[in-house]
Formats: C-alpha cells, structure tokens, sequence
C-alpha cells in the first residue's frame, strides 16, 4: 500500500499530461516540494515538458550555453535554481523575471560577462546568489537594491575592478559575502568599501585574500587597508563679490581641497530657470562655449553673471566632488535697487544674512553641513542719478571680477 502511496503523491505533484522529461528524475520532497533532478546530463538546453508544480531544478554540470527569455516559463513556482558548472555566457532579460518565488540562485563557474541585473528586481524572496567564478566587470548600481531577504551573496573570482558606492546598501538579512580573487584598482573610488567592511557586521569570507591589484603601488595590499591619507573627502568655500553699476556683473568663487582634487559642479535655481553647469563653460581663449553665454564659469572655479538682473534672482550652489565623496555650499542672491546698504533691510530671522562684497560660507570636514543653512547675499544697484559722471568707471568695478576670473584661469 505504500509505494502505491507514494506513486499517487508523485502524480498528483506532475500536471496533468507531464511527465519528468526523460533526461531527468523528478520526485517529491518535504512540504510539497517537487524536485526535477536533471544535472551530469550532457544537456544543452533547458529541457521541455517540466511539470509546473516544480520547485527545485538542479541543472548543474551540464554543457549549457545560454538561457533564453522563456527557457523557465515551465516552472513558474521555482524556489531552488541549481546552474552551476555550465559553459552559459549569455542570460537573456526576462529569463529569472518570473520566478517571484526563487530564493537560492547559482550560477557560480560559467562564463558570464554580464548578468541581466534587473531581473533582481522581481526576486524578492532571494536569499542565496552566487555568481562567482565567472567574468563579470560591473556590479551595476542599485542593482542589489531591494533583496531584503539576501543572506549571501558571491561575487568572488570575477574580474570586478570597482564597485559602486553603497552597492552592498539596502540589504539588511546579509550575512555573508565573498569578493576575494577580483582584480581591484583600489583608487579612492573603492575607499568607501574599506570604511564599509570596518563597520558591518556582514562576514566578508576571506577578506585578507580581496587584495588590491592597483594602483602598482598597493598591488597586493588588501582592500580594506587602503591608507586613508590618500582618499580626503572634499570641502568647499564660496567668496562672492559684485561691482555696482549698469552692467553689473555678479562674481562667485569656490575655493574646494580634497584629494583626488574635486571637481567643481554649479548648480543654479531662479525662478524661471534651473542650470546645472558641469565643468567650465569659457573656452580656453576666453570667448564662452555655444548655449552657455548667460553663465560664465572658469576653470578656476569662478562663476560670472553679466548684467545681473532680477531674473537673476534665486540659490547658486558649488559642489566639491571627488571619488569619496561630495560636498556643497549656497548662497541667495537677490538684487536691490539703493546705492545705501541701509537703505535695505537684511532679514531680521535670518542669522546668516550678510552684506554684499567679499563674504565667506564653507563647508568641510572642520564644520557640521547640518547646520550650516544658507547665506544671504544682497546685491546694490546705483540709481541712475547717481552713475552719471562715473558709469564708466563703475563699470569697470562690475566687470573686475570677471578678470581677475581670466587671469586665474
């Protein structure tokens, strides 16, 4: 009576007009799991005919070479993934997508140089992905977001180079990961790993083999002792000054440190526009780059507005980036129409109000950016009354800083 037990269980598992394909060896498991046991078949492909009541598929050590799109359309109810050992170089978008249930995932020793990352997106229920032995060179950013149930993760024996900041982020139920056997440039990009394996709780398996393999200098070293004289995150501090007058021209200076030296971004937000300014919009011969004539900025870190007006009005931001980090620091901008700075009132509630010409705000590692606010600027415009006689020589005023921006460049 009991093996006929048994034989009814195992149809009653298998859908109706399915049987196990005849490559494989399918019987049922605990909890009403069913397992379709197809590796060392010399398989090429996927095979047809699984019943969809399938929940653990073992392929492991087979001669696949790539998964299509629709290779797993079969086992909708998948928990267990097993294709390990494979030659598979090639995963279609959409091959794991619609596996919701899937929680272990190996593909470890194939030839992957890339990975359709954002199937991840549908497996929440991943607990186990192990993608090591193969030949990725990227971890896509945010690709790892959102598998909360994560435990272990193996990325070790690829040909990883970097990874981007924060990509082991978002992941609260991981335990362990392996990223030994990678050829690391520990520049200052990958300084944020360091700081993150000193502080997690996570067990990186191996850590004293996850070496860098550059820069020549710390070849062989391991990744989490890159000296930390070498990566200084940045710090910013903006100067601005204007010059009275028609033809007012506004001038702020961003003095930035860190090491790698930053780069200097602006971004730029009045009322009727929004500019972002990457790099320098003034050519090298001083005339200004096409579609950036408004905005003047220099490589040394000085931007001009020419003929400032009211529509000029509004938040001017320099941003310090390098490869650990990124730092800002605002000022508000508005124009006014007295030649007597008394004339016009600074806002009383506003504690760093400050008076036009030569004013300082920054931010660094010596200042807490959580209370730093933003500076207020007014800028005078003499009444015409009072420029007649002396317009050009205030008009020289507004444009000094527009050349002292030329020389320095």
């Amino acid at each position: 009576m009991g093996p006929l037990l048994g034989v009814l269980a195992l149809a009653a598992l298998l859908s109706p007009g399915r049987a196990c394909p005849a490559p494989c060896s399918c019987s049922p498991k605990k909890n009403g799991r069913l397992l379709a046991e197809c590796a060392y078949r010399e398989l090429r492909d996927v095979p047809r005919g699984l019943s969809p009541n399938v929940t653990i598929l073992t392929l492991s050590a087979n001669r696949l070479g790539r998964l299509g799109r629709a290779a797993l359309a079969e086992v909708p109810e998948l928990q267990s993934l097993w294709l390990g050992y494979n030659h598979i170089s090639a995963v279609e978008p959409g091959a794991f997508a619609a596996l919701p249930h899937l929680k272990n995932l190996d593909l470890s020793h194939n030839r992957l140089a890339d990975f359709p990352w954002q199937d991840l997106r549908n497996l929440s229920a991943l607990q186990i992905l192990k993608l090591s032995n193969n030949r990725l060179g990227a971890v896509p950013r945010g690709a790892l977001a959102g598998l909360r149930q994560l435990r272990s993760l193996w990325l070790n024996d690829n040909e990883l180079a970097t990874l981007a900041r924060g990509t082991f982020e978002g992941l609260p139920a991981l335990a362990q990961l392996q990223l030994f056997h990678n050829p690391f440039n520990c520049s200052c990009k990958l300084f944020w790993l360091k700081e993150w394996a000193h502080g997690t709780s996570v067990v990186i398996s191996r850590a004293g083999s996850t070496l860098c393999a550059a820069p020549a200098r710390l070849r062989g070293r391991p990744v989490t002792d890159i000296p930390g004289e070498l990566c200084v995150p940045p710090s910013a501090q903006l100067t601005y000054l204007s010059g009275p007058g028609d033809g007012l021209t506004l001038t702020l200076h961003c003095s930035v440190a860190g090491s790698p030296p930053p780069e200097i971004r602006w971004r730029i937000r009045t009322a009727a526009r929004r500019l972002d300014i990457h790099g320098p919009t003034v050519a090298r011969d001083g005339g200004a780059k096409a579609g950036r004539r408004r905005v003047l900025a220099f490589k040394n870190g000085t931007v001009a507005i020419p003929d400032f007006g009211k529509e000029d009005e509004g938040t001017y931001t320099c941003l310090a980036v390098n490869d650990v980090g990124e730092r800002d620091v605002s000022v508000n901008v508005a124009l006014a129409g007295s030649a007597n700075p008394a004339a016009e009132e600074l806002p009383r509630d506003d504690p760093q109000a400050g008076q036009p010409g030569g004013h300082r705000c920054s931010k660094g590692d010596e200042l807490d950016p959580s209370g730093m606010g933003e500076k207020l600027v007014i800028v005078y415009r003499l009444p015409g009354e009072a420029r007649s006689g002396a317009g050009a020589r205030q008009f020289r005023l507004g444009i000094l800083p527009l050349a002292l921006g030329l020389l320095l460049w």
